[in-house]
Parts: structure tokens; C-alpha cells; sequence
């Protein structure tokens, strides 16, 4: 079973995220199924849009089903994480560059996964139960799927600041950090989905949209801009010391994958200074694959899923994570380089 439910009702090809007691964990098994769907629509006259949303009260998609990852890699099976994520950022950037509009109504927890599947429509949903985060960093990854690109594009630095910290934004804070695009009320969504179906038109999500609510994540802008335009974990680190709320950052930093938060500085940037969502794929596609083997991933899901202590061995803190192990972690990867086409994005 694959937990999708792909369908055309009536000018809308129809996708539904079918494990909500898994919180919509995306599996191997599922990547597959909605790519499928999203690539027999691409020409089919009878779709005039796509229509993504999930069941379930308490989760859109609250990332990618890291458990049998675990258990594979514990084995010395590399290749299953490997081929999952090649797969998936496939399917991401296929999203990205669809011909056709891409909506997605996304509730409760959207996380990794749950972005990469959301976050590079071209209208996005959000309710007052959303909650965005991208908390790779936690448990030795970093944030990939395409999520790079859109961190790049928050304001100022604040796309380091949630990279690195996994900060979990409300509806308001993720449309203001360049996540999502609209807020309608979950109590409307039934109806929004009706119009849209019955329509085809993505100018109907006008009629049910409502004002977002405040971004607590705006007002702390210029703090954020001074420590997380640091040149590196050390000195974002030296930079935070000076006030209670950066005390209080450099705390969760502090329990995070050191290895990861390095990266993911890099991959910013680097998507910063070359946008695009195929290059910042086949960047974080560098990464995640050797994160598997030589880098914490293993250790991060172990002490998240596993055994769930919360008390990850890392092996580098915040100072020794340097340039040297950042560049080996992201460097290219030959005959197994991701090669996606670079396009638009979709309008």
C-alpha cells in the first residue's frame, strides 16, 4: 500500500496523503506513487490544476520515514537511503517546475519531507494547526529537499537562523519566511477544495482567503541578521552571548549536529549565490549521501526514533566543525551526481 490517493475530480488532479497515524511519514513507496500521478497529468487536458492535501488533523507530512533508513544503514545498506533521496528530489523538482498550478492545503506538522512536497508550489495553504520547520540539524542531516533554495529567500539571515535552529513557524512566521503563500482557516478548506475542483481556477483561493496571523519572527529581525551573518559556527556562536534571547539560541544550537549546522551554512549561502531549486537539490544531494556513512545520521535517528533518549554522541561541537570537514561532506560526487533540469518556477 502506497498512502496516496490519487484521483481527477472534476478539473483537479487530486493527491491525498493517506497515513495519518504515521503522520504522513513519506515513504519510498509513496515519492513514487505521487510522481506518477503528477507526470500522467502533465498532458492531460482534463486537469487543469493539482490539488495536494493530506488526512489526518495532525500532520500534513512530518518528513520522510527515517526509521528503515536506520535500520538499513545499521546494516551497511547505504543504498537505500541513497536511492530514496534521489528519487524524492526528483519528484521535488518536479513540483517546482510544473506546467500546470500546484496547490497544496497543508495542516498540523509540515516538516522536511513535508516541504519538499509543499513547499515549491506555486500556491501554498496554510491553516491556524500549521506549524513549518525544517529540523534536519537534529538528527545529523540537514535541511534538504529543495529547502535550502527557500531559506535563501527568507529575509536577511533568517534562513540560517531556522536551518540551523529546526525553529518551528506558525502560519504567520512561514509565510513571512517565504514557506507558504495564503491562510485560510481549515474550517473553509473543505469548501476551497470544492471551488477549486469544480472550477480549475487558482484565483477562487482570493474568495476563502483570510489575513494571516503576525509574524513573532519579524520583530526579531535585526538580532537575528547580527549573529547568523557570522562567517561560522564560532563566531555566530560568539555573537549570540550578548543578549538573553541569543543565550537562549545558543542553547539549541548547542544540542544540535554540529557537522550539519556547518553544512547547512554552506548550502545556503551557496543557494544564496546561485539560485535555482535543481542546484540547491544536487548540492543537498552531495550532502545527504554521505551523511549516511561518514557523517552523524545514524546517531541523530538513533537517539530521536530509536532509542528516543534526546542525548546524541556527537562527535564535533560548534568549534570543531571546520571548512575542512564541510568541504569533504559537500563535495562532488562523480558518476553518482543528482543531474536534474533547471527551470522555471511554475506560476
Amino acid at each position: 500500500m502506497n498512502h496516496i490517493h490519487a484521483r481527477i475530480e472534476g478539473r483537479a488532479g487530486r493527491i491525498t496523503l493517506t497515513r495519518p497515524k504515521a503522520l504522513n511519514a513519506l515513504s519510498p513507496e509513496m515519492s513514487i506513487a505521487m510522481e506518477k500521478a503528477l507526470l500522467a497529468w502533465v498532458d492531460d487536458p482534463a486537469v487543469e490544476l493539482v490539488l495536494v492535501d493530506a488526512e489526518g488533523d495532525r500532520a500534513f507530512c512530518a518528513g520522510g520515514d527515517i526509521a528503515e533508513i536506520y535500520r538499513r544503514g545499521q546494516e551497511g545498506d547505504y543504498a537505500f537511503a541513497r536511492d530514496f533521496w534521489r528519487q524524492e528530489y526528483q519528484m521535488n523538482a518536479l513540483t517546482g517546475q510544473y506546467p500546470k498550478p500546484y496547490v497544496t492545503l497543508a495542516q498540523g506538522f509540515i516538516m522536511g519531507g513535508g516541504v519538499g512536497i509543499s513547499g515549491h508550489g506555486s500556491h501554498r495553504v496554510l491553516c491556524e494547526s500549521s506549524r513549518v520547520a525544517m529540523p534536519e540539524c537534529m538528527i545529523g542531516l540537514i535541511p534538504d529537499v529543495g529547502g535550502t533554495a527557500i531559506l535563501a529567500e527568507a529575509p536577511g539571515h533568517l534562513g540560517e537562523y531556522l536551518g540551523l535552529t529546526g525553529h518551528r513557524m506558525g502560519p504567520g512566521e512561514a509565510i513571512h519566511a517565504g514557506f507558504a503563500d495564503h491562510y485560510v482557516p481549515a474550517e473553509a478548506w473543505p469548501d476551497l477544495a470544492a471551488a477549486l475542483s469544480a472550477s480549475g481556477d487558482v484565483a477562487r483561493i482570493a474568495d476563502f482567503e483570510t489575513e494571516a496571523p503576525a509574524s513573532s519572527l519579524a520583530p526579531l529581525q535585526a538580532e537575528i541578521d547580527a549573529a547568523f551573518s557570522a562567517a561560522n559556527l564560532t563566531e555566530i556562536a560568539a555573537r549570540l552571548e550578548g543578549s538573553d534571547w541569543g543565550r537562549e539560541t545558543l542553547e539549541t544550537l548547542r544540542k544540535q549536529c554540529a557537522l550539519s549546522m556547518a553544512c547547512t551554512l554552506e548550502l545556503i549561502r551557496a543557494a544564496r549565490h546561485e539560485p535555482g531549486l535543481a542546484k540547491a537539490l544536487a548540492r543537498e544531494f552531495r550532502c545527504t549521501w554521505r551523511c549516511v556513512s561518514e557523517g552523524e545520521l545514524l546517531e541523530g535517528i538513533r537517539a530521536a526514533v530509536i532509542d528516543k533518549d534526546r542525548t546524541p554522541r556527537w562527535t564535533l561541537t560548534m568549534a570543531d566543525a571546520l571548512d575542512a570537514n564541510v568541504a569533504s561532506m559537500l563535495a562532488e560526487l562523480g558518476a553518482d551526481e543528482l543531474v536534474l533540469p533547471e527551470a522555471e518556477k511554475n506560476a
